[in-house]
């Protein structure tokens, strides 16, 4: 069934956006002014360096890093983006309650940890997970 178009529900809704807008800029503006406003206007060597860890920095700037970071960077972004894909299947599923006849969707989401699995095994066995040797 085809409902009307009501306009007075229609301003409604977008007045609510568009004063969440505008709560959001003052927010923002006023953290901005604040920080402004508190913070330190003493300027020195040290300070302005682009990196103020209390270690000053060396000439030499190259630096060998191990392959590993980036093997257990990604290891950790494929698994991350495995919980982003089955939390919101499992609600789904649950919400559905999939009949017997069904199974396709759980199945599937079987073989996706299947793969997954083997993925973090082969990774083990091949010592990518090893911090040290």
């Amino acid at each position: 069934m085809l409902q009307a178009f009501d306009p007075g529900i229609f301003a409604a809704n977008w007045t609510a956006v568009a004063l969440s807008a505008v709560v959001a800029a003052i927010a923002i503006l006023g953290m901005f002014a604040t920080s402004r406003l508190i913070s330190s206007r003493r300027h020195s060597e040290i300070k302005l360096s682009p990196y103020e860890c209390g270690i000053p920095p060396t000439p030499y700037t190259w630096s060998n890093i191990n392959v590993r970071f980036y093997i257990f960077a990604i290891l950790f972004l494929i698994f991350d983006v495995e919980a982003v894909f089955l939390f919101p299947w499992a609600v789904i599923f649950m919400d559905q309650k999939l009949a017997e006849s069904n199974a396709v969707p759980f199945y599937a989401m079987m073989l996706f940890l299947g793969v997954l699995f083997f993925a973090i095994v082969y990774a083990w066995k091949k010592g990518a997970l090893e911090w040290q040797r």
